[in-house]
């Protein structure tokens, strides 16, 4: 009411004004104060002396009301302040800046209020050493609240603000910003301040307040990349959200998820995320797990749960703050592609980098339409998929190998319940058939092939010599495992992921394949050409088994995996176990052929007689239908290598159908 008789008082002093000039025949005055008047409607802020103290409880714009109400939208300005924690009657600095850097404002209103009730107004302002803040007296206190001076265009205000002595507990700076007469926002919320007694503050020393310009000091005030996204200012001495509270209110007031499946409900989780839902208001936490050392954390919200054309939010590290991007993910090629993404549709709340874990609270706006495409958390039903990784590529964050874990099934975010993640059957068999093929039945197949030709001597299976038989069912079993796992992996991927553990896999499936068909190609046995079909099936087998035992080294440090480190020792001593099985079997052979060499002719085959010739012949004729020497010893040596190979590959087997395997024993 007050309000409305101002406006009309002044209208009419206007009024009276214009026609006494009118009277005086001064129409140039006239159309000079029209002009003013009109350029008056428009300006930033509608007084340019600062608020007053009226609108101490609304923060509203003194000509707010009626057509021009505040933004509704993400605020481009933030609230920042230079450490998380203050001791009572120390200084803390707050800057009042827009991004990107240069984003001006001309109106400002700026206030501490417990963040608790009564939510009263606490501490108080400093005036400014460049006189771009008047100090105000709000709810009968000296100098609890600023506001600008001027009107003018200002790309950051920075304020010194001094907490009460007699105050425990946590603050939030709230302000209102105008960016144009009717363009403002109102109640910018800052991260929350601890206030805490100055004894246990002086245990690690806040940081002094200084200048913006100076070169020197420990605060960054724009982000490089994010076009509207204010970041986040992380102290030195900031307290990260702790293990606990991380977890509070877990499938009660907020749905949980994190990797490796299962980690909520043991809160030891790698990475994890946790959505609050109050009316329209959604709020979004990650963080990444100690020691990880991740360089960015990362929420999907997918239509299913792969990786592609979903909505990302990502909180990254740079230059000692957290920041703050939103992407949209491609399949086809996979990237995440920030600059088709409206930044404004999430800002970030709360933000803390402890250790190197990552910590981020945002706000997500309801309604967020990328590339024509909406993702409608209101009423949508989306996977959550959790990433993280340690490294981030130009514009964006990098490839997730600390880990990823998309959610079972979609869920409404507004629905609270306990969230698990998706199945990992596909990719446990895709492991377990891909071990037996080329740690059990190809280990085994090339032993036969190479060391018991002239064993079981004259011993048949289906019309063929033994060591044949067992070579051919072997590598069929071989062929047959690798064709399911790869079909397995593309069901379950769905899209080519390139890394060292797909590249050499894909090579040991191409020799696989041409493998059998080499086979059936085979030239006869006194064919000029089947040295060369010899040498060739032998060096594409052993080129096989060998790029397939590495690509499974590489496995184990896939997140998807889920393997543990250790895991490399077990495959190392099946390496050395194969190896040292392969020289025992190659001095047999070579004794074995030695003795064979040693009938030697103590006279010349012309001394002979016919008949002797003839008892010769046929004694080397009854020779090649006995085994090779020491064909026990042969025979005695595989016995124990199928036994130990069998022991390898049930455990390795374990490892990967149990994995994580970890959680067994906790």
């Amino acid at each position: 009411m007050r309000r409305c008789c101002l406006m009309m008082c002044l209208k009419m002093s206007l009024s009276t004004l214009a026609l006494d000039l009118l009277v005086r025949k001064r129409c140039w005055l006239l159309v000079a104060l029209g002009a003013l008047l009109s350029c008056g409607c428009h300006s930033v802020w509608a007084l340019p002396q600062g608020a007053p103290e009226t609108v101490c409880d609304t923060m509203l714009p003194f000509h707010a009301g009626g057509s021009v109400l505040p933004e509704n939208s993400v605020s481009p300005f933030s609230i920042e302040t230079s450490s998380s924690v203050v001791g009572q009657g120390q200084t803390l600095r707050i800057d009042v800046t827009g991004a990107p850097a240069g984003l001006s404002f001309g109106g400002f209103m700026i206030q501490a209020r417990n963040r608790n009730p009564p939510y009263q107004i606490v501490g108080q302002f400093s005036p400014s050493r460049d006189g771009t803040v008047k100090l105000m007296n709000c709810e009968n206190s000296v100098n609890n609240s600023a506001t600008h001076s001027n009107a003018g265009p200002k790309p950051q205000v920075s304020i010194d603000w001094q907490s009460p002595v007699d105050f425990l507990g946590q603050v939030v700076f709230n302000a209102t910003v105008a960016q144009s007469y009717n363009q403002f926002w109102v109640g910018i919320p800052s991260n929350p301040v601890q206030v805490v007694r100055r004894d246990v503050s002086s245990a690690a020393p806040l940081p002094t307040p200084s200048s913006p310009n100076n070169n020197n000091n420990n605060f960054n005030y724009a982000s490089t990349r994010s076009p509207y996204v204010p970041p986040s200012y992380v102290a030195p001495n900031a307290v990260a959200a702790s293990e606990d509270s991380f977890y509070d209110g877990c499938g009660q007031s907020k749905n949980c998820f994190g990797f490796p499946n299962g980690c909520v409900a043991t809160k030891s989780c790698t990475s994890v995320s946790a959505v609050t839902v109050r009316g329209d208001i959604y709020e979004f936490e990650l963080r990444s797990g100690k020691g990880t050392n991740a360089a960015y954390v990362a929420l999907g919200l997918s239509d299913d749960a792969k990786m592609g054309e979903d909505l990302t939010t990502e909180c990254v590290p740079e230059n000692g703050r957290i920041n703050l991007y939103s992407s949209y993910t491609s399949a086809n090629p996979y990237s995440a592609v920030r600059a088709n993404v409206p930044q404004n549709s999430a800002r970030l709340l709360n933000a803390s980098l402890v250790d190197g874990v990552i910590y981020c609270k945002v706000q997500r706006e309801p309604l967020t339409v990328v590339q024509g495409r909406s993702f409608d958390l209101r009423n949508g039903a989306y996977h959550m998929l959790v990433a993280s990784g340690s490294g981030l590529k130009e514009n964006s964050v990098g490839y997730h190998d600390i880990g990823r874990l998309p959610s079972g099934s979609p869920i409404n975010l507004a629905v609270v319940q306990d969230v698990g993640g998706s199945s990992q059957l596909l990719v446990r068999l895709h492991g377990a058939f891909m071990i037996a093929a080329w740690i059990g039945t190809t280990s085994l197949g090339i032993i036969f092939a190479r060391y018991f030709k002239q064993t079981w001597v004259g011993s048949q299976t289906c019309g063929k010599d033994q060591w044949f038989a067992w070579h051919r069912m072997l590598m069929v079993t071989t062929w047959t495992l690798t064709v399911v796992a790869y079909i397995l992996i593309w069901v379950e991927l769905k899209r080519a992921v390139w890394h060292a553990h797909s590249i050499t896999g894909l090579i040991t499936v191409i020799l696989c394949f041409i493998q059998p068909i080499g086979a059936l190609f085979r030239p006869g046995p006194n064919d000029k050409k089947r040295p060369y079909f010899n040498w060739g099936h032998w060096l594409g087998g052993n080129l096989a088994h060998i790029l397939a035992i590495v690509a499974i080294f590489f496995s184990v440090k896939l997140p998807k995996a889920e393997l543990p480190e250790w895991m490399d020792w077990i495959l190392v001593g099946f390496v050395v176990f194969h190896v040292l099985v392969h020289l025992i079997f190659s001095i047999s052979g070579i004794a074995s052929d030695r003795q064979q060499s040693q009938r030697i002719n103590t006279f010349q085959m012309g001394d002979m007689t016919h008949h002797q010739q003839h008892a010769m012949r046929n004694g080397m004729s009854m020779e090649r239908k006995m085994d090779a020497p020491y064909a026990a010893l042969r025979k005695g040596l595989l016995g124990v290598y199928s036994v130990v190979l069998i022991l390898f590959v049930v455990v390795l087997i374990l490892l990967v159908a149990l994995a994580p395997i970890e959680k067994l024993f906790e």
